[in-house]
Parts: structure tokens; sequence; C-alpha cells
């Protein structure tokens, strides 16, 4: 349905002159160069904007829509908690059965070794939490000098001041004062990016490990409290691990006594076409950040997973020491809890799971047998509903574009023809990120419209 006309008009100033958007040319925006559209409506994996013009999301909005669009069991489930009990807190042993339902079905799905669920309200939160908790670990057991945290550079963990600092973009740390001191980069473990033509995916990996042990030893292996990374780089490129990658990492950790954090505010709950990277790709984290997902973005839920072993020394000095000093008013929210609550029902009903796998595949090949042969098509990469397309001025020569110099072409290009990607920053990479209920034939139109587009920008 189409908005009546100056409706929309007020909607688009009032926009305009009221609205700070986030990770927006605010300058353009305000003075109405940027507009976005104002989205009014959805269903299964389609968007509808104020004009009534319809959309192929292929990227989840930001990855999170995982149920797709218009899922009226989550919306009634959160509707009825709202009238039943809006809000109590969960400070002081309080709960809530919402909560007490999700924390349970979380650790249900979790990796065999995980112990306990922290809830909040984002991934950012979550990452922080992750963080503050690491360095409590290492007090209690009388290593407080462990404060450092490497994460790796192109990676995204939030844009708080902490996870801030752990994100490895740039462009989120110029002009901010970031990263705050003792916040760390190591090597993206992308082959494409590898520091020499010659190197063969051994070799690199080999490099990767050695820039990683070398960060440490220049650092003193006693002042890291943690390593974080996403099982599968997100933002950074929709980048998939390396073979042997996680497992040489793990070693270099478990050896040095530093603490894993896995990022999985992406791939949680099903993207890869696991329930959790973790398991998809062989992590043993002690922490695992959970967000997006887990309600489906149908209201802010976040989760913080901790390991047994971590949990047994936040016990043990509590002990000692009582309570655990950390906690948002919101933590466990009952209306966001009961969201989590059927937005996992309904992946289990769906086998959206399972969707993710079966339809990501067939997703690759389809992008593999449209653009493959492209001659500035450099890589077609990702895992389950997962997917990039890298471009490049000359793949043979590793010849870069510069920065999206083409994929936001390329994605104007698809939108116009009614399909939504995202272009990825650092580089001109085209993800695709879709619900987990997406189809063989949203596929098609989605690859349909990325090769048109492809040919319109790049002949």
């Amino acid at each position: 349905m189409t908005a009546d006309t100056l409706i929309n008009d007020d909607l688009a100033a009032w926009d305009a002159a009221h609205f700070l958007h986030p990770t927006t040319h605010i300058a353009n925006h305000a003075k109405g160069i940027m507009a976005g559209r104002i989205v009014t409506g959805g269903q299964g994996s389609h968007i509808v904007d104020r004009d009534g013009n319809r959309f192929l999301d292929g990227f989840a909005a930001l990855y999170c829509v995982n149920a797709g669009y218009g899922r009226t069991e989550i919306a009634d489930a959160i509707a009825a908690q709202a009238h039943e009990l809006a809000f109590f807190h969960t400070f002081g042993g309080h709960s809530n059965e919402p909560a007490i339902r999700l924390a349970k079905m979380v650790m249900d799905r979790a990796p065999a070794h995980m112990s306990r669920v922290f809830f909040g309200l984002s991934g950012s939160d979550a990452n922080e939490t992750n963080v503050k908790l690491a360095w409590h670990y290492h007090i209690l057991r009388g290593q407080p000098q462990r404060r450092k945290i490497i994460s790796r550079w192109r990676a995204y963990h939030g844009s708080g001041i902490v996870s801030g600092s752990m994100t490895g973009l740039p462009v989120y740390h110029a002009r901010m004062g970031l990263p705050l001191p003792g916040f760390l980069h190591t090597e993206v473990p992308h082959f494409l990016r590898r520091p020499e033509d010659g190197m063969d995916e051994a070799a690199h990996l080999d490099w990767l490990i050695a820039r990683l042990e070398a960060l440490i030893e220049a650092e003193g292996p006693d002042t890291i409290a943690a390593f974080a990374g996403e099982p599968a780089m997100g933002t950074g490129g929709i980048i998939p691990p390396p073979p042997g990658y996680w497992a040489r990492v793990q070693e270099v950790l478990d050896r040095h006594g530093i603490l894993l954090i896995a990022d999985e505010v992406v791939t949680g709950f099903g993207r890869t076409g696991s329930m959790f990277g973790s398991d998809h790709f062989g992590l043993t984290p002690d922490f695992i950040t959970v967000a997006k997902g887990i309600t489906s973005a149908y209201l802010p839920l976040s989760g913080s997973i901790i390991s047994k072993r971590v949990m047994d020394v936040l016990l043990t000095g509590s002990e000692e020491f009582g309570l655990l000093a950390h906690g948002f008013t919101y933590s466990a929210h009952p209306v966001c809890a009961a969201a989590g609550v059927a937005t996992l029902d309904v992946i289990d009903k769906l086998g959206l799971v399972a969707n993710a796998g079966t339809v990501g595949t067939y997703f690759k090949a389809a992008l593999t047998d449209a653009l493959g042969g492209h001659p500035n098509v450099a890589e077609i990469r990702g895992e389950g509903l997962m997917l990039a397309v890298e471009f490049m001025a000359d793949p043979g020569k590793r010849d870069w574009f510069p920065p999206m110099a083409v994929a936001p072409k390329i994605t104007v290009a698809m939108m116009a023809r009614g399909v939504i990607a995202r272009p990825l920053p650092e580089g001109n990479i085209v993800g695709f990120a879709p619900p987990l209920c997406f189809t063989r034939e949203d596929v098609d139109t989605a690859v349909a419209a990325l090769k048109a587009a492809v040919v319109e920008v790049l002949g």
C-alpha cells in the first residue's frame, strides 16, 4: 500500500531534521542528498517501503532477520508477554519465565562445554561483557596483568568503546579516539590478501600463525587476556577461515593461557548451516557472543555464553568476594526473551538451519555459474547463507579497484531491480546474508539481479 503523499513528504523532512542515523553520512542525510527508504512492512524474505515498492532482502536487514519478516508466532509471543509482564529486573536473582526458558534453549543448542548465558541487548554490549568477564577471570586467578585483547584487522565486533576497539576496521577508529590502549590487531585470514604473490595456502597459514605468535611474544604472553574472532568474518568481507586455521590459533592460545572469545553475532543460530559457527569450524571458545539471530531482530537481545572452565573460576570467586558486579537494567528483559523463545521455536519448526546449508550450497553454485568467468570477479566465497563476490580490476595480477569504487554501484543497480545486497567495506565486495527461509527461487532472483547489475556497471 502507498502511504499518503503529504505524510510521506512530512516523514522525509522530519527524518532529515530530527533523526541522527547510525553509520550514515549525516551531513548528506541532513541535506536530503542521502535519503534512505522508509520501510513499512515485510513478509518472508521481502520488505515493502512507504511507496509500496517490494524488495527481496538479500541481507536479512543486517544479518539478523533470520526467521524472515512477518512471523506472527513471534509477534504474538511479544504481545502476550507484554500483556502478562512487560518488565521486571533480573538483579539479585530475580527472574522471569521467558528468560529462564530461553537460557535453557540456548544452552541446549550451544557447544557442549559451555555452561551459562548472560543476557544483554546488543552484540556490542555482549562483547564488552565478555572482555570484562575475561579480565575478572584473570584477576580471580591471580593474573591481573592480563588485560590486552587481540582481535583481527577487518573484524567487526561492535561500536562501543571496548567493542569498537576490538573492531579492526579503521573507519570505526578514525576521529573517535580508538582503539583504546591494549587492544591489538593481527592479520586477516584471507588468502586473497596474502603478502606475497608466490605464497601458497599452506605457507600463508604458517605466516598467519607466525604473525600471531610474534605479536604475543612482543607484547608478553602473560599480558594477554583474550583473543576475539568471528568463526567466519562478516562485515570485514564475509571470509570463511582457511582449513586448519582455528585449530592452529587455538593451540597458540591454549599454550599461552589466552582465552578465546568467539563472536557469533552473525554466525550463531544457523547462518552457516550449523546451529553455531564454533561447532561448524571446530572452535572451543571460552565465551560466545550472540545477538541478531537469537530473536531474528524482532526485539533487541544479546547473550554472552560462558564456558564451564570460566564459570568454575567465577563461581569460586563469588564464594570469596560476593556478588558479580555487572549487569544492565534490561538484562533478560522478559518481552525480548519471549521473542527469543518464539524465534528458536520457529527456527526448529521450519528447519531453517538445514535450509541455510542446502540453499546456501545452491546459492554459491549459482553465483559461480553466473559470474565465475567474469574478468573482474576475484573470488566467490562463503558458507551457508553467508556469501560474497569480490571484484578486482585484474584478479590475475591482484590489481585492486579503489576501495568501494565498484561494489556500491552494483548494489544500487541491484536495488533498482528489486534486490537488496550489501557493499562491504575495505574493498569491492558484494555480500549476501539473507533470511534463513530463503528459497532456491529467491536465489535465482538475486543472482539474476546481480548478474545484470555487474553487466551494467562493469560490462
